[in-house]
């Protein structure tokens, strides 16, 4: 990809006609990286994907045969993190003057992991010299803005058609966590923002689909949901997310970025858990009298 994004940046896998009352998204598994980005980096071409969610628009491609659109980013996260708010930006980073409403003071930010991040995993610096704040804002402009306008649209159509919507956002995360123990992370982790983004019918219900399917699965912890799931999730209009984290140990090796043999395992798992989710009763997802008053 170039800052002129050809290819296009980003991309809706999307049935002839929906037939669930699901969105998926994944926004974090792009990996067309523009030369200038990669120019301007001191990071080598392996390091810069350390973030990245390798595969999982493979993983819940299944999603589209079965009646639901898949929005995908085909940009890095590394290049621009569409799972922040728009102007989570670090004022050390830049050459020049942020905008008064930005927020430079987050805890995201803080992390060196707002909307243009300053690392990528394990705190590896991204840039070896300030960036232009118009190519910052150019970025959000031309790249988050129409990105969040599409899955609101995909929403509003998904609640109008159905009367509720629910919005799955597919992540990846590395299989151990740094610490001298190298503990191991559970299969799957979901995130609902501690019961505020989703009913609980729902987290409750794609837990144990998971767990019957052989999967640990852990809820809210260390991942409960970033801003897409935050501000997307609202159960009392009926809007419903759920964030879900797959362990990279499951399908690839981490270190070459290569598919496991048991890739094609995990895809087909995914695909009869989204079948169950979908077919899960609807009486606790549709919007609640007192939100319609």
């Amino acid at each position: 990809m170039t800052e002129n994004h050809v290819p296009p940046p980003f991309s809706v896998a999307a049935p002839a006609e929906q037939r669930i009352p699901f969105v998926f998204n994944s926004p974090h598994s792009g990996r067309d990286y523009p030369a200038h980005f990669l120019a301007a980096s001191r990071l080598d071409a392996w390091s810069i994907r350390r973030s990245e969610d390798t595969y999982v628009d493979e993983l819940f491609a299944s999603a589209v045969p079965q009646g639901a659109p898949l929005l995908k980013a085909h940009f890095p996260r590394a290049w621009l993190d569409v799972n922040r708010e728009p102007y989570e930006l670090d004022p050390r980073m830049f050459d020049g003057e942020l905008p008064a409403y930005a927020n430079v003071r987050s805890l995201r930010v803080a992390g060196g992991l707002g909307t243009i991040a300053r690392v990528v995993s394990e705190n590896l610096e991204i840039y070896d010299r300030p960036i232009r704040v118009e190519d910052a804002l150019a970025r959000i402009e031309g790249v988050y803005k129409p990105y969040h306008d599409t899955l609101r649209r995909l929403l509003a159509r998904t609640h109008s058609d159905f009367g509720f919507a629910v919005l799955i956002d597919c992540h990846s995360m590395p299989s151990t966590v740094r610490t001298a123990a190298g503990r191991s992370r559970p299969d799957f982790v979901l995130g609902d923002r501690f019961g505020s983004s989703c009913a609980p019918e729902l987290s409750t219900a794609a837990a144990e689909i998971l767990a019957g399917l052989g999967y640990s699965v852990v809820r809210n912890k260390p991942y409960a949901g970033g801003f897409i799931t935050e501000h997307y999730g609202r159960p009392g209009r009926g809007l419903h997310a759920l964030q879900i984290e797959i362990n990279r140990g499951l399908y690839m090796n981490e270190r070459t970025l290569e598919k496991l043999p048991d890739f094609g395992r995990l895809a087909f798992d995914l695909a009869r858990f989204c079948a169950a989710l979908a077919a899960i009763p609807d009486a606790g997802l549709h919007p609640t009298a007192e939100a319609a008053e």
